[in-house]
């Protein structure tokens, strides 16, 4: 039986390997005897991917926190480039983390491999000029979302809508009996989810806040259950750490993974901005969002950034449907005050899951299958010597 082709697929973090692993097992229905190589985190690795060095090593968050970092980024980076060049494959699929995967892409389509993007970045909110570098690095842009697709359109760039993986694997109806039962929760009362983001940057700025937020909810009720899901085992460990110091780690269940369990069993969701976030809306879940960067960072993207809104559900929204508090505003007493906003609020919580539900219908599109789709349309032509 001949070889099948060889792929290239570069995640840079967590969300991005999820992704890339349905696309590796769509890509494995096609052809059977694929082989895949590049930047590959566990799901990935697990669906036969073949990582060059761990996919840890690129996720890294912010613009001043990445400096430090730059020596070894640029290194892996040529140990990729020089790699891909030496072992051709017949498609490159960069996926999310594009100030990394764009640069890598960019040389190997300049000598003529064929290049896909998967997840769009936010040219349509912030630094619309990176469409020229976009266009100069890549064949083809997959997008989770219908409006990314046009601005594409409009760019005379080769887009496919994908539609989202997460929103294919999640039923429309969450089971959180199910879910709380899974993780030995009470059936009843209330149940809060804390996520504090699945980057170290991000829980050491973001998780102090967090928690004494919990510390305040907690005093006005006793009862209430509060779950974190580690990221990762240096995430736990960090986790662990910081409950210890705050007096909480007897009030506050600390797990291994799971994150999206523990979502689905809660009543609300206090979380950091990303990816997450996404699972929650499938999920039909309030949530109040916190975020915070470095200060040159933010003040650098308040300059760019053309949204009202950053977090996911509200730009998919008809209409922003949950918190977010940023910077200054991210202080203990604002995330409480806004956690308490979900609780003894059906009506408003009905609307939310009227409109999550809607958005979940209009992301369910089968997309690893639709991503594989165009990526094998590249691979039927020949491969340039």
């Amino acid at each position: 039986m001949a070889a099948g082709p060889l792929f290239a697929i570069i995640a840079g973090e967590l969300s991005g390997d999820i992704l890339g692993a349905g696309l590796i097992r769509a890509l494995r229905e096609r052809y059977p005897e694929a082989r895949f190589i590049g930047v590959c985190g566990p799901e990935m690795q697990a669906a036969g991917g073949e990582s060059l060095f761990p996919m840890e090593r690129l996720s890294v968050m912010g613009l001043t926190e990445v400096l430090p970092r730059l020596p070894e980024l640029f290194r892996l980076r040529r140990l990729l480039v020089d790699t891909l060049l030496r072992e051709r494959p017949a498609v490159v699929i960069t996926i999310d983390s594009p100030d990394f995967t764009l640069r890598v892409a960019r040389p190997l389509h300049e000598q003529g491999l064929r290049t896909v993007h998967y997840v769009s970045p936010s040219v349509w909110a912030w630094r619309k000029g990176r469409i020229k570098a976009i266009k100069a690095a890549i064949d083809h842009m997959l997008t989770l979302l219908p409006f990314e697709a046009r601005f594409y359109e409009e760019n005379d760039l080769p887009v496919t809508f994908v539609g989202h993986p997460l929103a294919d694997m999640i039923p429309l109806q969450p089971d959180v009996a199910g879910a709380r039962a899974g993780l030995d929760l009470p059936e009843t009362g209330r149940v809060l989810a804390v996520l504090p983001g699945s980057r170290g940057g991000e829980v050491r700025k973001l998780l102090p806040d967090f928690l004494a937020a919990v510390r305040l909810l907690r005093a006005d009720d006793p009862a209430l259950t509060v779950v974190i899901p580690a990221a990762t085992p240096e995430r736990e460990a960090e986790i662990s750490t910081a409950l210890e110091q705050a007096g909480l780690d007897d009030q506050v269940r600390l797990v291994s993974g799971q994150s999206r369990t523990v979502m689905a069993a809660a009543d609300v969701v206090l979380m950091a901005s990303g990816t997450a976030t996404l699972e929650g809306t499938l999920l039909k879940k309030p949530m109040v969002v916190g975020y915070r960067v470095g200060a040159i960072t933010y003040a650098i993207a308040r300059r760019l950034v053309s949204l009202d809104n950053i977090a996911l559900p509200n730009l998919l929204s008809t209409t922003p449907m949950i918190p977010e508090l940023l910077q200054n505003d991210m202080t203990p007493q604002a995330l409480a005050d806004a956690v308490r906003g979900w609780f003894d609020a059906p009506q408003r919580v009905a609307a939310l899951e009227a409109e999550f539900t809607r958005i979940h219908e209009q992301l369910r599109q089968n997309a690893s299958q639709r991503a594989a789709a165009a990526v094998a349309s590249l691979v039927q032509e020949e491969v340039p010597a």
